[in-house]
């Protein structure tokens, strides 16, 4: 919703702030009580309305309502978005294209590189947690990450566990959270628990944004519509991915040093056929 943000006012930008500080409740209230809460006057958030594309503060409401109700889908609900012209494989690729459009458009990249400095730091130790299905975002996130530096770790699954990974975190700690729509409670009192232990919490949401946001320092709202009764982690994981990349070559001297002793690991346990 906010890619034009270049295009607004120092005034109209404290408007975004507060929609995006409680998004997107503090926008179903009255324009009377959110140009209250922005410090600006009504015409202010009408003016910023119209930059994001709509008629005005009405508008900007009905599609604040509209994802609000698609937050709360469950799987079975949307078979509706299976439908539609085309092969399947087409619909998918022209939704994963528009998803990671979208996601670029809105994306921080001053934020991205202080994501990747974070997580280049072998003096912060990089925890990393996903949901029941973005679990395997943070498992490949992990897997790359161990390859590249030392003090990383995956949690266990079961929260019955994180008091035991909690009891190390503190103020040069990274934890990297996973969560898209169906948020998870648990996630969220983890999150809330590592910040009051002074961990530095970047997350990884969907569009509409995990409460999980609350609480952390870094946030990455990508785009996960797709034409199936599921939602897509594409974006995320080419973000991720990008984010390897970054703190690879932020590391390359010790990087590769690690890939080589990890190759010569393999080649003496023969885990993978040679080259031939």
């Amino acid at each position: 919703m906010l890619s034009q943000e270049q295009r607004l006012t120092a005034s109209e930008k404290r408007v975004c702030e507060v929609l995006l500080s409680d998004y997107p409740m503090a926008g179903m209230q009255s324009i009377t009580k959110l140009a209250e809460l922005s410090c600006v006057s009504s015409p202010t958030v009408i003016r910023m309305a119209r930059k994001l594309g709509y008629e005005g503060f009405p508008e900007l409401q009905n599609a604040l309502r509209d994802e609000v109700a698609d937050r709360i889908k469950a799987p079975a609900l949307k078979r509706d978005a299976r439908g539609g012209d085309g092969h399947v494989l087409h619909r998918f690729a022209d939704a994963l294209i528009g998803n990671l459009t979208r996601s670029l458009e809105r994306m921080d990249t001053a934020m991205f590189d202080e994501v990747a400095e974070l997580l280049a730091d072998t003096s912060r130790h990089a925890y990393f947690l996903g949901g029941r299905i973005t679990g395997a975002n943070a498992a490949y996130f992990h897997n790359h990450m161990q390859i590249i530096r030392t003090g990383v770790t995956l949690l266990d699954q079961g929260p019955s566990v994180w008091p035991h990974y909690l009891l190390d975190m503190g103020e040069r700690s990274v934890l990297v959270l996973f969560d898209i729509r169906r948020y998870e409670k648990d996630l969220l009192r983890l999150a809330e628990l590592a910040q009051g232990r002074g961990a530095t919490i970047v997350l990884f949401t969907d569009q509409w944004g995990s409460p999980i946001a609350q609480v952390a320092r870094h946030v990455f709202h990508l785009q996960v519509e797709a034409p199936s009764n599921w939602d897509s982690t594409t974006a995320i994981l080419a973000v991720v991915e990008a984010l390897i990349a970054e703190v690879q070559a932020k590391r390359w001297d010790e990087s590769q040093e690690r890939l080589e002793e990890l190759e010569a690991m393999f080649s003496s346990t023969r885990v993978f056929r040679s080259g031939g």
